[in-house]
């Protein structure tokens, strides 16, 4: 039986959640200043304090309990600021780290696809390639779901995540603690109906599609889809502190842990889980600084060519205010900045992770607690990073 104190933010939920950053005033809370909360807790203070002000949104998510902890980084080239507010756990009240571990969720879809662009510099795919080429038989209208309508959620695909007990935003007691494979949740989404029988011609969020961009990874290099996004990416790019999990159900040290409150009242610890359900659509670990590490050697143009950064940054309209190019997506701020970079949930976590063309990255990690965390509460961040000048 699946619990859930509230209809789950789902991905899809998340996306339009932030697609209100293009609609929303700046906040007051930010009119000044450099954009980041005048105040910065630090592991030394005591993070029980409840006085809270307008400058410190992340304690005021604390106070208020719509997070038990909540994270910020904000790099522009030259200079980095950090913020943490709240506690590890709600048992010991151990202050949150700035540079703690949490699960990054949808994230995940931004490194599958940047392997998938490598792959096609080296020559090995083309984003054009129908599935059936180098998948042959695995997904029905294979031969016309081409790798692009799979990056860029225009496939039609069926999510196996709409499915009950096949979400990871949800409470699923021991359930959380099973092992899938792709060809498992690939069977689940291929029991029903595709959302649209034209691929190209709608827009619909689906993690089938980055289950079978894993498995395309896979097909053409030999080796896992993990093990590949390790070599090309987290190595370079020595991002140490970021992981592909599989089985494991646990977080590197430091982390905070993640929490759910059921219908009930209770709230339940569901930090440990096996995060195998989302694969290569939202297993992976990583800090704020691995993150906005990552946004800004992919948008620099570190990771692939130019040519296939442009044909990432190439999106199409969701109709629901922002733009999804292939494993990225597009917001332009009231302030007229246009931000890339992807959002994400697992049950516990959320992760907001945006770079400016002008060079400043953001990665912003919550965990939320007994009420929701607000459009406005998000937004006011965003907007105080990427709308401020200094």
């Amino acid at each position: 039986m699946i619990l859930h104190r509230r209809a789950p933010l789902t991905a899809a939920v998340l996306l339009t959640l932030l697609s209100l950053l293009s609609v929303l005033p700046v906040s007051p809370a930010f009119a000044d200043g450099e954009g980041l909360p005048r105040h910065t807790v630090t592991s030394e203070e005591d993070p029980r304090r409840t006085a809270v002000t307008e400058e410190d949104p992340l304690r005021r998510m604390v106070a208020t309990k719509a997070a038990t902890a909540a994270l910020l980084r904000v790099d522009d080239g030259t200079r980095t600021r950090t913020s943490a507010a709240g506690v590890r756990d709600l048992r010991t009240r151990r202050p949150a780290t700035a540079n703690g571990h949490f699960r990054i969720g949808s994230v995940t879809k931004t490194f599958v696809a940047t392997v998938i662009l490598q792959l096609a510099d080296e020559g090995r795919l083309r984003l054009d390639d129908p599935v059936q080429r180098h998948l042959p038989g695995l997904v029905p209208n294979g031969d016309a779901i081409t790798i692009r309508h799979l990056l860029n959620h225009t496939s039609g695909l069926y999510d196996y995540m709409s499915e009950e007990g096949l979400s990871t935003n949800r409470w699923r007691g021991a359930d959380r603690f099973r092992s899938y494979g792709p060809r498992r949740l690939l069977a689940v989404a291929l029991a029903k109906p595709p959302y649209f029988t034209t691929p190209g011609s709608s827009w619909r969020y689906s993690n089938t599609n980055y289950v079978v961009a894993g498995m395309l990874i896979e097909k053409v290099t030999g080796r896992p889809y993990g093990k590949e996004v390790e070599r090309r990416i987290l190595r370079p790019l020595k991002l140490t502190r970021t992981s592909v999990p599989g089985d494991a159900p646990g977080l590197p040290v430091p982390h905070a842990r993640g929490y759910e409150a059921l219908p009930s009242g209770k709230v339940v610890d569901a930090t440990r889980m096996n995060p195998s359900l989302d694969w290569a659509a939202g297993e992976m670990i990583s800090t704020t600084g691995d993150l906005n590490t990552f946004l800004t050697a992919l948008l620099g143009g570190r990771l692939t060519s130019a040519a296939m950064l442009e044909q990432m940054r190439t999106a199409v309209d969701t109709g629901a205010g922002f733009a999804y190019g292939l494993g990225l997506q597009r917001y332009t701020l009231p302030c007229g900045r246009t931000v890339w970079g992807h959002s994400g949930e697992l049950i516990g976590y959320l992760t907001f992770s945006f770079r400016a063309d002008d060079g400043r990255a953001m990665t912003l990690s919550v965990n939320p607690h007994v009420r929701p965390v607000s459009t406005e509460e998000i937004f006011s961040i965003a907007s105080g990073v990427h709308c401020q000048g200094g």
